[in-house]
């Protein structure tokens, strides 16, 4: 089984501090969109973020980044590995809560872990399968200080995707956000 982890825990610092998980797109908030993309594309499902998100993912797990609280999605991406890997998974798939436009088959091209997405000639370093075994490597990063994702000591894959679907474009921004209105043309 592949589990999924949406990260939601960053601090929406570029939208005044809000919660970003919980911008609206389309009617709905952004955590809503991922969810319902990557659902039915794993086996289980888990937020890394904050108590606050629990009544828009009703049943989900909300992973706490314990230890290495405010480090960034590393250390949401750990938490999310040992939850997998406590559950019986086999690999576990990162996808970022401002990110609500990837593909309906993502976890099937990702297959088997490690791999990356890559579209339009950039790497997504939080879109990737990992293996749970990446974990070890993971804790030792954020416990030697180290806080950017990389899977280069993971060995992946990297899986190309049509740079036309703009599959990965974030909404960092007020002006991608409106950007990402316009795509999905108000319909929620």
């Amino acid at each position: 089984m592949i589990a999924g982890l949406v990260l939601a825990g960053g601090s929406g610092r570029r939208f005044g501090g809000v919660e970003k998980a919980l911008l609206r797109l389309g009617g709905r908030p952004l955590i809503a969109h991922v969810v319902a993309r990557l659902a039915p594309q794993v086996g289980a499902l888990a937020i890394s973020g904050r108590g606050v998100l629990a009544p828009y993912v009703p049943g989900l797990p909300i992973l706490d980044d314990g230890a290495f609280a405010g480090r960034g999605p590393l250390a949401g991406l750990l938490a999310g590995l040992e939850w997998a890997a406590s559950i019986g998974a086999e690999a576990m798939l990162s996808m970022p809560v401002d990110t609500p436009f990837f593909p309906d088959d993502l976890v099937s091209r990702l297959a088997p872990a490690p791999s990356v997405a890559v579209c339009g000639g950039r790497v997504h370093h939080l879109v990737a399968l990992w293996p749970l075994a990446a974990a070890a490597a993971v804790r030792a990063r954020l416990e030697g200080g180290g806080g950017a994702v990389a899977l280069a000591g993971v060995g992946c894959r990297e899986v190309g995707f049509a740079a036309a679907g703009d599959w990965f474009a974030n909404i960092n921004t007020p002006e991608a956000l409106a950007a990402a209105e316009r795509r999905l043309g108000g319909a929620v």
